[in-house]
């Protein structure tokens, strides 16, 4: 008899530089996602603070540093403030679809944009159409492309502007990448509406939490993140309540996720 479910193996990789703290390194551990239970096993891992990319669950397992930890919503008590439902009021023209995974030139075009404007330099811009199929096509669990567009007079699909790429798991959404038109004056704001729409989508649809990936203390590039509460953190007691006013105490580091760029290393 063979059994129903094989433990996964872990692997480790070599450090490398820290693509958010400057002087620091970080170092994964990962697994294969594959078979019938990949679905199942990606729901646990997620639990305890590891994100997907592709066929492949990560989370950082730093031999010197604990500066970061895994962050959700609670989607079902969100509660915006001003600010956010003004935001909320000026993006809710826009046309939201949730697409099967399947990359397409208009995707990549605009990724291609976001990532030149915000993250010029960053590892992502070496990125090729090819690699961005990978990223959005190569995937074991229930995953969609959400995407964001503008209204047209004719019936058409009108500009898109904004995009998810977003697995839906058992007990949420977990936002793996987004990006969008950093261009458009009269849409400030998009990428906080991106996540804002998750988060009320979740709760509609019965699902407590939005996964945002990792918060990293001292990194200015994460501080959007702490913006939408109820805030959870994933602590050395499991997650917990996390106000952003408090003192972060991060978890030991073979305990707490870490950060990472989306595609690098596990493409090659």
């Amino acid at each position: 008899m063979t059994a129903p479910f094989r433990f996964p193996r872990f692997f480790v990789t070599n450090p490398s530089p820290c693509p958010y703290l400057p002087g620091k390194s970080e170092r994964k551990v990962f697994t294969e996602l594959n078979g019938d239970n990949a679905a199942e096993l990606n729901d646990a891992l997620g639990r305890i603070g590891f994100r997907r990319s592709q066929n492949v669950a990560y989370r950082p397992s730093c031999a010197d540093c604990s500066a970061c930890v895994s962050v959700r919503v609670v989607a079902g008590e969100f509660q915006p403030n001003s600010t956010q439902r003004k935001l909320m009021r000026r993006n809710s023209d826009l046309i939201v679809t949730a697409c099967k995974p399947w990359s397409t030139e208009e995707q990549f075009a605009l990724l291609q944009r976001y990532l030149q404007a915000r993250h010029p330099g960053g590892g992502m811009t070496e990125m090729d159409e090819m690699d961005f199929a990978d990223m959005v096509e190569q995937t074991p669990v229930d995953t969609y492309v959400v995407e964001y567009r503008e209204p047209d007079a004719d019936g058409r699909p009108g500009k898109l502007v904004g995009a998810c790429l977003t697995d839906r798991q058992g007990d949420g959404l977990s936002m793996i990448y987004s990006f969008f038109d950093t261009e458009l004056e009269q849409r400030p704001g998009l990428g906080n509406y991106i996540i804002m729409d998750h988060i009320v989508r979740a709760a509609k649809a019965g699902l407590p939490y939005v996964y945002l990936g990792y918060w990293v203390a001292g990194s200015q590039r994460m501080q959007y993140k702490v913006r939408y509460r109820p805030l959870e953190k994933l602590s050395r007691n499991g997650w917990v309540r996390f106000e952003p006013d408090e003192p972060v105490v991060a978890p030991r580091p073979d305990e707490t996720p870490l950060p990472i760029e989306l595609v690098s290393m596990f493409r090659k």
